[in-house]
């Protein structure tokens, strides 16, 4: 995958007019990248697609349109494209209740490196997180975070060849793996090694 430039964007007006298609593109593209684990954590594989959007939303809702602006954006942005070699994710920790957020966000401390993704029969592959900033401090997790997970040669072959995709968390206070995910899911994430 290539890094965006200030030409793959559209002006703020042609964004205007066109946002509602492209935004109802990128929720499709989004229902295959989707894995949730468990009830309250799931993971966002990004894409150039997914990334673009979010690049053009922000100029959007920050009336960004100075070229030292949207390379700010851009620069910001561009680590969570794929590079061939691995998927990059959003995990978000979704608790509806407030103090319950609060209450689980302690208990989840340091979660963001206890995620895990296994193509076929190869080892499991834990997450790098927050290569940018640390998001958890000493008591507690962020609701937000960015992760890496980094593939071999044979594991991005089982990729292409839709093998069996699992993801998981062995935390001590959230243990747990999903079911086989769907094929259309590892169709989409194996297009990011191309």
């Amino acid at each position: 995958m290539t890094n965006l430039n200030k030409t793959d964007l559209l002006s703020l007006e042609e964004y205007s007019a066109n946002r509602e298609d492209l935004r109802a593109e990128v929720l499709k593209i989004k229902k295959d990248r989707l894995i949730q684990i468990g009830e309250n954590i799931s993971l966002l594989f990004e894409s150039l697609e997914t990334i673009k959007y979010q690049v053009q939303e922000m100029l959007r809702i920050e009336k960004i349109f100075e070229p030292e602006g949207i390379e700010e954006e851009l620069s910001a942005y561009n680590p969570l494209i794929p590079d061939g070699s691995n998927l990059k994710a959003t995990m978000l920790i979704e608790y509806p209740d407030k103090v319950v957020r609060a209450e689980k966000l302690r208990d989840l401390h340091l979660v963001e490196d206890k995620v895990w993704l296994q193509i076929g029969e190869n080892e499991r592959v834990f997450a790098i997180a927050d290569e940018d900033l640390e998001r958890s401090n000493e008591e507690k997790t962020s609701a937000v975070h960015f992760l890496r997970f980094e593939f071999t040669q044979t594991m991005i072959e089982d990729f292409k060849a839709t093998k069996m995709l699992y993801a998981g968390i062995d935390h001590p206070n959230y243990n747990i793996k999903t079911k086989e995910i769907s094929l259309a899911t590892v169709n989409s994430l194996a297009a990011d090694f191309e």
